[in-house]
């Protein structure tokens, strides 16, 4: 099967690189011509614009940072929609506000192509080894039909409902895991402070009820003092401000995500939004005056 692939950054380009591993017949584009290279040297066919891409696949996989790209990429100049034939599938695993998914989805139908939300946790080290989560929105015949192929990508990939359900299951788990990480570094700063060890502190309650994924991949690092990007806190940002969007326009409450906004935007004031989302540990650590290293 030929796959186009459109997005080949931090996430992007591992995906793309496990596709060509099990064996798939990749066309990629990007902005970054050092990325569509990097797979090109892996045997995938570089393309000049998604319309090219869209002219030798009707699968198309985008992953890009938000709804304007995504737009841009399906809808705009030299865009998929383009170059595509009636029938092509795009398969958005892009993170992006669910109401503009439905909007792209409508105006991609009229042109005779079909999209799924199909956005991703896990962050780059699970994009790295295959192993991310997938939440799906779209036709169920779809996903049926192309779930071996995200699953090549993934150590779990869920159907959720219809199209934009995808990224609705997506912005709660960023909800959940930007609430999370921050109640471990307050838990760990609370340590710190009152004369504990952070790291005995950690190793002593990840086995009861405490123990999170979370916990395990974020208390490490905060540990070693490693806010290498797996998730940057600018891309917190941008999902964060999409499920405050998209819980205004319903009445949901959500003073919780809210809380997060605010500490993610100190951060970024701070010149923190290239950290990892594990950075928040620095907002504790700043009014605390003490560091959770050590």
């Amino acid at each position: 099967m030929k796959i186009g692939f459109i997005g080949l950054g931090i996430m992007g380009k591992p995906m793309s690189k496990n596709l060509v591993k099990a064996g798939y017949e990749l066309v990629v584009f990007d902005f970054n011509k050092a990325a569509v290279d990097e797979l090109a040297a892996m045997g995938a066919k570089a393309a000049a614009s998604g319309a090219e891409v869209a002219k030798e696949c009707e699968t198309i996989i985008t992953m890009l940072p938000n709804s304007p790209h995504v737009r841009s990429a399906a809808l705009g100049a030299n865009g998929i929609a383009e170059g595509a034939k009636p029938g092509t599938v795009i398969i958005d695993m892009s993170s992006i506000d669910p109401v503009e998914s439905k909007k792209i989805s409508e105006e991609l139908a009229a042109k005779g192509i079909e999209l799924m939300d199909a956005p991703v946790s896990g962050g780059e080290p699970k994009a790295i080894d295959g192993t991310l989560s997938v939440m799906v929105g779209g036709n169920k015949a779809t996903f049926d039909k192309y779930y071996d192929l995200l699953m090549v990508m993934a150590g779990s990939v869920v159907y959720v409902g219809e199209i934009g359900s995808g990224n609705i299951a997506k912005l709660a788990n960023q909800m959940i895991v930007a609430i999370n990480i921050a109640a471990v570094s307050e838990a760990l700063t609370f340590a710190k402070k009152a004369g504990a060890s952070p790291e005995l502190v950690y190793q002593a309650i990840r086995g009861g009820l405490a123990g999170s994924t979370v916990l395990d991949a974020k208390a490490p690092m905060m540990l070693s003092r490693n806010f290498k990007p797996g998730f940057r806190i600018e891309l917190h940002i941008k999902d964060l401000t999409n499920a405050l969007n998209a819980a205004h326009s319903i009445n949901a409450f959500a003073p919780l995500t809210a809380q997060l906004m605010e500490i993610m935007q100190t951060l970024k004031a701070d010149g923190c939004e290239k950290d990892d989302h594990s950075a928040i540990a620095k907002y504790y650590e700043k009014l605390s005056k003490v560091t959770i290293e050590g």
